[in-house]
């Protein structure tokens, strides 16, 4: 398996997992916050209700909508958006503060927010998108969810195709045609990722020390 601490002091950076609905993104993102501790699920802020069973500050951070566009207007979200009503999005500070932390921040969004969070962001962001093996599975993978009518199903694949089509704008692609196989992948990106120079923030004292300098 690879992975593992390292030893020199590092910032953190922001691991975004986009997919289509049914290539099992979901899945992978919760093995790797089960295996990896320097890794956390970003918490998105929401207009929505609490529903039972929910906690603020677990689940989501629920706020009023004019305490969301407050901060919407004021920066404080890395990236925003409507859906079906109510709004959701991703506090700025923090991110940030874990990113300081040496700690690395998991995003489970779709290629809007991506794109959001990739224009505020720059350099601390890694994106990754997760196809299914194929379109016949991507379908058979949706049918098998719920009874659902074939104008329902024909709508999630409409949506699929809109997802997929915007591919080629991530820095790295996974066909998961197996969980084990995509999950080592990932890691194996996750962690060169926080291989690199830029992002090794210890290397420079490193470096004086064995040179002599002070």
């Amino acid at each position: 398996m690879i992975g593992g601490d390292l030893k020199v002091a590092r910032r953190g950076l922001m691991f975004i997992l986009s997919s289509p609905s049914g290539a099992g993104k979901t899945t992978l993102a919760d093995r790797l916050l089960t295996k990896d501790g320097e890794m956390v699920l970003s918490i998105s802020a929401t207009t929505r209700e609490r529903r039972p069973g929910e906690a603020h500050g677990k689940d989501y951070y629920f706020v009023a909508e004019d305490e969301f566009f407050r901060m919407r207007d004021n920066n404080e979200f890395l990236e925003w958006a409507n859906v079906f009503g109510h709004f959701y999005a991703t506090p700025r500070s923090l991110v940030e503060d874990t990113l300081r932390q040496g700690k690395d921040v998991l995003f489970d969004i779709d290629w809007q927010g991506a794109q959001q969070v990739d224009e505020a962001a720059g350099e601390d962001v890694v994106k990754v998108f997760i196809l299914p093996p194929s379109r016949d599975e991507l379908e058979r993978r949706l049918r098998k969810r719920a009874q659902d009518p074939e104008e329902v199903v024909q709508k999630r694949m409409a949506k699929a195709d809109a997802e997929i089509s915007h591919w080629a704008e991530y820095d790295y692609v996974i066909v998961n045609y197996d969980l084990d196989e995509s999950e080592e992948l990932l890691r194996s990106i996750l962690f060169a990722e926080r291989l690199k120079r830029r992002r090794q923030i210890g290397l420079a004292k490193i470096v004086k020390e064995m040179m002599g300098e002070d």
